[in-house]
């Protein structure tokens, strides 16, 4: 059931959707399931589609930056979440971005890991379930026409990258298991549990340095003192508006609780005393998979960056119950010492060595200095 505060929009009869399908995604089957589960719902619920097949990788970052979108009321993606990713940045490089990012954006499992879908449905009030059941769940909401605002959070790298991400960011052991299960994607959700035995066997320690930007004071650190500076905004949460005149028409949204990288963090942010990492994940949903629950307290439009670390000394035994309990979101209940999770509006990871992987939503990044 919708929130208090939560508004919807509800999409037109009869609709127009441009589904875009990657018939390559999780076991490869998203095209056979699109037509046997989806195609007849949406003929029922009035919804006329175009399928686009992505053929190879950037495909559809291509077609969304460079095309007419305006005759299709929806954009429909049948995939996993990294062809979501590929979307969502497309729509971000166009002129017109502020008004194309109106259109709203519907997701259909059809990947391997499926995480803004488990999400989605999780926050409809559904029973948690995966696969065909998943899928239909998602195309029933669809079908119902009803869409409402999901943030996204901005990314800067130190090479001068800006992304925009809908799921999460990571780096270590989370995004090993993501990367290094790859190869084992016939499996579905399952590659995920062996990545993780066999990243487990080979346990890694990260070095760098996290800080943030904490979304409520925390206890013993003075309150945030009130720039002159300060944002100042139109009344809507979030929406910020830069000094008249000095963003050109087109121009990304300024980010601004970011300091440049090449600058320390401002004074009121938390810097992390440890240096030593086992993972680093900052989440905006509630689910990383189908199968993992990581942030229950999360919303689609909470304004907030549920941010998790793990601190190296765990023990392996004690970071597969973590695992294990993450499949209900009951993790922290376990009070693990080396766990750590903060509710944050903005953070900055700063790497020692260009060492291990870095992901956002799911996808591979080159390691270096990144805030969001």
């Amino acid at each position: 059931p919708p929130r208090l505060g939560d508004s919807y929009g509800v999409l037109p009869r009869p609709c127009r959707a441009l589904v875009l399908l990657n018939p390559q995604s999780g076991a490869g089957r998203a095209l056979e399931d699109f037509q046997a589960v989806v195609q007849p719902m949406l003929a029922e619920a009035d919804i006329a589609t175009t399928v686009f097949i992505t053929e190879r990788p950037h495909h559809a970052h291509e077609k969304v930056r460079d095309e007419d979108l305006s005759q299709w009321d929806t954009l429909v993606v049948m995939a996993g979440d990294g062809l979501l990713y590929e979307v969502v940045n497309g729509l971000m490089e166009r002129p017109d971005w502020e008004d194309i990012m109106k259109k709203p954006l519907c997701i259909l499992p059809g990947g391997s890991g499926n995480a803004l879908a488990a999400s989605i449905n999780h926050y409809a009030g559904n029973d948690h379930v995966a696969k065909k059941k998943l899928l239909t769940n998602c195309a029933f909401i669809l079908c119902k026409g009803l869409h409402t605002q999901m943030d996204l959070v901005s990314l800067s790298t130190a090479s001068g990258k800006r992304l925009f991400s809908f799921l999460g960011f990571g780096w270590g052991f989370i995004s090993d298991v993501d990367i290094d299960s790859e190869k084992y994607r016939r499996l579905g959700n399952a590659r995920f549990t062996l990545g993780t035995l066999q990243c487990l066997a080979k346990l890694r320690v990260y070095q760098g340095r996290l800080s943030y930007l904490p979304a409520v004071p925390e206890q013993g650190t003075a309150p945030a003192p009130r720039d002159s500076h300060a944002p100042v905004t139109n009344g809507q949460a979030g929406r910020i508006l830069p000094p008249a005149g000095t963003e050109a028409a087109g121009a990304l949204p300024a980010d601004s609780l970011l300091v440049p990288l090449c600058q320390p963090v401002p004074t009121h942010w938390t810097v992390v005393p440890e240096e030593e990492f086992v993972t680093v994940y900052a989440i905006y949903q509630s689910h990383l998979g189908t199968n993992l629950l990581m942030a229950p307290a999360a919303r689609l439009h909470d304004g907030c960056i549920h941010l998790f670390y793990l601190k190296a000394g765990i023990s392996r035994v004690a970071l597969l119950k973590l695992f294990l309990a993450m499949g209900r979101g009951t993790h922290l209940d376990l009070n693990c010492p080396h766990l750590r999770y903060v509710p944050v509006r903005a953070f900055r990871l700063e790497p020692r060595a260009a060492a291990g992987i870095m992901t956002v939503d799911g996808e591979v990044l080159a390691c270096e200095p990144v805030q969001g």
